[in-house]
């Protein structure tokens, strides 16, 4: 076991001691996130933008009576930009309340932390942990976890592929906890020479201007902001709010050079209120309109890779016009079709798009002149909690892929016993352009099979009953204006 892995063990353990209080996993996590800032400060020897008193030594010889409300107002005052001059600090504890209650609780937690044997005062090394905690939280939290977290298996075979350069605008619209920016400045860091000593302009744009991404839940932008700076990454343009909304199409999310992204799935909390889009405008689910948003938010000769869900490629009415429009303005070259489970919750279907926008200024007609789908799905083990996706299941298909990031490289189209096939446009469009093209016998278990406890069965139907309204709504979505109004209630 690595050092990072024994840490983040460690760390896990650590929840069960606020379990009792009915802490929840994401609620432990954003505590750590607070404890771990200071302690990293400490280890680093960087405490000169804390207050003396909120300081990890000061907590740790505080008296048991006194620890937790001296923590308490540490978090008050570290989020107050009255206090706390340095914008970085309190963007992470903006609003920041302990969940704790008991001060023994909190007094042992401060001890249990400070005991772990911490591996390096490398603060990637601090990265790595906390990065591993965030997958310990999915793994955990069954309820909605693939759309907050992405595999970093599936992130960094993405990043890979998409091959992203020094000087390149690199966006993701719903960024969650940062996986794809970090694997992306990791990329660009080990591939660059002196990466840190780029000339200033360049190095200021790198390291504060490359990336560009939204998140619209305050609690996830908490953990993104945390694992930003354990991996030494400080963007400006990284925002609290909504793609789907008027911000969205504001000019730091133009022009993208490259957009990598796995946005939620499901029902919207409402339909976008941009005014620039022309298919999804009255979409009431997540899916179709954060498509819409990567087609237009590309530079011309721009690139992308977007997790999508199953009725992405086959949904009629808007689903339809959404891959016209793809097709029509990039080059859908490659799509990627994923095995159930890797989401950690079960029933799950996604693929990966991969595209390149157009070089010309107006839309043309089939910029796509083919696409290949590689499937993963048919006969794929049952992945999931107890056997995770790695990345030497993914080999086959970066092979087939090639080394150009369009899709340009040579390929080779495997027939109706391989896994990699071409369909070209024209045969697309006969099919009506329904992406959905299964050639394989799928023998794969069903990933429900194996659910053995009520949390787990209970989130199952959930999902399902979920996906179900969905597909009521976009049936909603096609009617006319003038569907009777207790249609429309009846759906919601």
């Amino acid at each position: 076991m690595n050092p990072s892995s024994d840490l983040v063990n460690k760390l896990w353990r650590l929840c069960a001691m606020l379990r009792k209080d009915g802490i929840t996993y994401q609620q432990y996590v954003t505590e750590l996130t607070y404890l771990l800032f200071l302690k990293m400060a400490s280890e680093q020897k960087d405490e000169s933008r804390i207050p003396e008193r909120y300081r990890w030594r000061a907590l740790l010889a505080a008296s048991e009576t006194d620890v937790l409300q001296r923590y308490r107002q540490a978090l008050v005052d570290l989020g107050d930009p009255a206090k706390t001059p340095d914008k970085s600090i309190v963007a992470i504890f903006q609003n920041a309340a302990t969940i704790v209650r008991v001060p023994a609780n909190l007094r042992r937690l401060i001890d249990a932390i400070d005991g772990l044997q911490w591996f390096s005062e490398d603060r990637d090394a601090f990265g790595d942990a906390y990065e591993g905690l965030l997958q310990k939280m999915a793994e955990e939290t069954k309820r909605g976890a693939g759309q907050y977290f992405t595999p970093r298996v599936l992130i960094k075979v993405m990043v890979d592929l998409m091959q992203p350069q020094v000087g390149e605008v690199i966006q993701d619209p719903a960024v969650g906890t940062g996986g794809f920016l970090i694997a992306a400045n990791e990329h660009m860091k080990a591939r660059t020479d002196d990466y840190f000593g780029l000339r200033s302009e360049q190095a200021t744009f790198q390291l504060r201007d490359a990336f560009r991404a939204v998140e619209n839940v305050p609690d996830t932008y908490r953990l993104l902001l945390m694992n930003l700076h354990l991996h030494k990454m400080d963007p400006v343009r990284i925002d609290l709010g909504d793609t789907l909304s008027p911000m969205g199409s504001a000019p730091a999310f133009k022009n993208a050079d490259l957009i990598l992204t796995n946005p939620p799935f499901g029902p919207a909390g409402g339909p976008p209120t941009r005014d620039d889009f022309t298919i999804t405008d009255r979409a009431s689910s997540y899916q179709l309109p954060f498509v819409e948003h990567c087609i237009r938010a590309l530079r011309l000769g721009g690139r992308a890779a977007v997790v999508v869900p199953d009725n992405i490629l086959f949904d009629d009415g808007k689903g339809k016009d959404l891959r016209r429009m793809l097709m029509n303005r990039c080059d859908l070259h490659t799509v990627l079709r994923l095995p159930t489970g890797i989401f950690y919750a079960p029933g799950v279907k996604t693929n990966v798009l991969f595209f390149t926008r157009s070089d010309e200024e107006a839309p043309t007609e089939d910029a796509t002149k083919a696409v290949w789908i590689y499937d993963m799905r048919s006969g794929a083990p049952a992945y999931g909690k107890t056997r995770p996706i790695n990345p030497d299941d993914f080999a086959r298909f970066v092979e087939a892929y090639g080394d150009d990031p369009d899709g340009g490289a040579t390929r080779t189209d495997e027939g109706e016993d391989g896994r990699f096939r071409r369909f070209t446009r024209a045969a697309l469009a006969a099919r009506g352009d329904n992406l959905d093209i299964s050639w394989l016998k799928d023998t794969s278990a069903d990933p429900e099979d194996g659910l053995e406890t009520p949390e787990e069965i209970a989130t199952a139907i959930e999902m399902h009953l979920a996906n179900a309204m969905v597909e009521v709504r976009a049936l909603i979505d096609e009617l006319d204006d003038g569907a009777p109004v207790e249609l429309l209630e009846a759906a919601e």
